[in-house]
């Protein structure tokens, strides 16, 4: 179930109508510029915006990163052959980035980036 919820809430977000804002402002920019008007709120606008185009590609690239270690972990599971009846070293290493243990619970992280708390 968390790999599913990772999988659909992880699409990726589009840089497309920051980019048309972006060249619209600068366009503006140098109209501005050329007339000799003030133009300290498009210059302001126009890095705010190369902000958080430049966050969005990073969430995304994160997202990405995310999607491939999981896909790493489903063909790895998917060559996997027989039931696991007992501790499987090789598995463990594999999957498990660590477990954090508690006095009630346990969390396992695995190298997706996902966590199960296991609770008794």
């Amino acid at each position: 179930k968390n790999i599913e919820t990772v999988l659909s809430e992880d699409l990726d977000e589009t840089t497309a109508d920051i980019d048309k804002r972006l060249e619209e402002l600068q366009t503006e920019l140098i109209q501005k510029a050329n007339l000799k008007e003030a133009y300290d709120n498009i210059v302001n606008e126009i890095y705010r915006l190369r902000d958080l185009r430049q966050e969005t590609l990073s969430r995304n690239a994160l997202r990405q990163d995310k999607r491939d270690r999981i896909a790493e972990m489903t063909d790895f599971l998917n060559t996997q052959t027989g039931d696991i009846t007992e501790f499987d070293d090789k598995l463990v290493r594999k999957l498990v980035e660590k477990v954090i243990v508690y006095d009630d619970w346990l969390v396992v992280e695995f190298k997706s980036g996902l966590e199960i708390n296991v609770h008794p």
